[in-house]
C-alpha cells in the first residue's frame, strides 16, 4: 500500500531476485554509499544493503534490503510495489542492468584502469535511488556545500518523505513526487529552489524522468530534454542521466573533477580536450564506470568531496 499519509507503512512486499554478469560486489557498493555524501548511508551490516525510494510511475514508497548471494542479487521488500518493478530499480541502482563480461577488456587495453579495478574490485556505480531524487538533489545542492545540501535532503525525507518499517527499523524514502509539487517552502531552500523542485515533480508525474526512457534516447536529446527543468544545467542534466537513469557509457564533459581525477590517475600536469577524448574512447562502453572509479581514487587519495 502507499501511505499517503505520512503515517508509517507496515505494508507486506515480497522477495526478489536479480542475476548478473561479470565482476560486482555487494560490499563495494555498500562502502562506496557510506562515503557519497548524498546517501548519507549508515550501513547496519556489510552483507545487507537497505534502501527507501517512491518507485515510478505511480511513486509508491518501498523499502528495500538487499543482499548478495551465489552471483545473484537477492532481497525482500515492504510496499505496494510488484516484485518486479523491485528488482528493475535495484538493477539500476546497483548497476546491474548492464553486462559487465567485457568490463575487465577495460584493464587490458589502459593499464591505469586496470590499476583501479584491481584497487576497486567490483564496485560498479550505486545510481541514486531514482533520477527524480537525483535531480532533486541537483537542486538542493546548488551553490551551497554539499554536506549542508545532504542535510536538507535528509530532513526532507524525515519531515515530508514516507516512514516505512523493514526489518525492524525505519527509513523514510525521499517526498514523492506527490508531496514536492504544491512545495512552497523548506528550511535551507533559498531563492528559486521550491519552485525548481516544484517543476521536477511535474516533470516526474509526467513520466519525463521515467529512467528507462531517458536511456532510449540519444544522449544529446537526453541532456537538452533535462536541461528544459527549472534549475538543471548541463553538470545537473549529465548528473541525473548518468547516475540517475545509469547511463553506463558516457564520460561527464562538465565534470571539473574527472579532469582532476585523471590528471591524478595519468600522472598528467596537463589534459586537453582532445587527449581526454583519445583516453576516454578505450573506456568504452563503460566510460561512466571508469569515471566513477577515477573520482572515487581521487576521493581516496586527496579525501576530496
Amino acid at each position: 500500500m502507499a501511505d499517503g499519509s505520512g503515517g508509517m507503512s507496515h505494508a507486506d512486499g515480497g522477495t526478489f531476485e536479480v542475476g548478473y554478469t561479470g565482476p560486482f560486489s555487494l560490499a563495494a557498493s555498500i562502502r562506496f554509499l557510506e562515503g557519497f555524501t548524498p546517501a548519507r548511508y549508515e550501513s547496519s551490516s556489510p552483507n545487507h544493503l537497505d534502501l527507501a525510494f517512491c518507485a515510478g510511475p505511480l511513486w509508491h514508497p518501498v523499502a528495500v534490503r538487499v543482499a548478495e548471494r551465489a552471483g545473484k542479487v537477492i532481497g525482500s521488500f515492504v510496499g505496494d510495489v510488484s516484485p518486479e518493478a523491485v528488482a528493475s530499480n535495484v538493477a539500476r541502482i546497483l548497476s546491474l542492468d548492464v553486462d559487465a563480461r567485457e568490463f575487465p577488456d577495460v584493464g587490458q587495453r589502459d593499464d591505469v584502469v586496470a590499476g583501479l579495478q584491481a584497487k576497486y574490485p567490483g564496485l560498479r556505480p550505486v545510481c541514486f535511488w531514482t533520477p527524480y531524487e537525483a535531480a532533486c538533489w541537483a537542486v538542493i545542492g546548488h551553490r551551497i556545500r554539499m554536506i549542508q545540501a545532504a542535510a536538507v535532503k535528509a530532513k526532507m525525507a524525515q519531515q515530508l518523505g514516507h516512514a516505512i518499517v523493514l526489518a525492524g527499523a525505519t527509513l523514510f524514502s525521499f517526498p514523492s513526487p506527490q508531496r514536492l509539487v504544491d512545495l512552497e517552502g523548506f528550511p535551507g531552500l533559498s531563492d528559486r529552489k521550491p519552485e525548481w523542485l516544484r517543476g521536477i515533480a511535474r516533470a516526474a508525474l509526467d513520466g519525463r524522468l521515467d529512467p528507462e526512457a531517458l536511456r532510449a534516447l540519444p544522449r544529446s536529446e537526453a541532456i537538452d530534454q533535462l536541461k528544459e527543468l527549472g534549475g538543471i544545467g548541463d553538470f545537473s542534466a549529465e548528473l541525473i542521466l548518468l547516475r540517475g537513469a545509469g547511463d553506463p557509457d558516457w564520460a561527464p564533459r562538465h565534470e571539473p573533477r574527472l579532469i582532476s581525477a585523471m590528471k591524478l590517475a595519468y600522472d598528467r600536469a596537463h589534459l586537453d580536450d582532445d587527449e581526454v577524448a583519445v583516453i576516454t574512447s578505450a573506456w568504452a562502453p563503460y566510460r561512466t564506470w571508469v569515471s566513477l572509479l577515477l573520482r572515487v581514487n581521487l576521493e581516496d587519495s586527496t579525501h576530496e568531496i
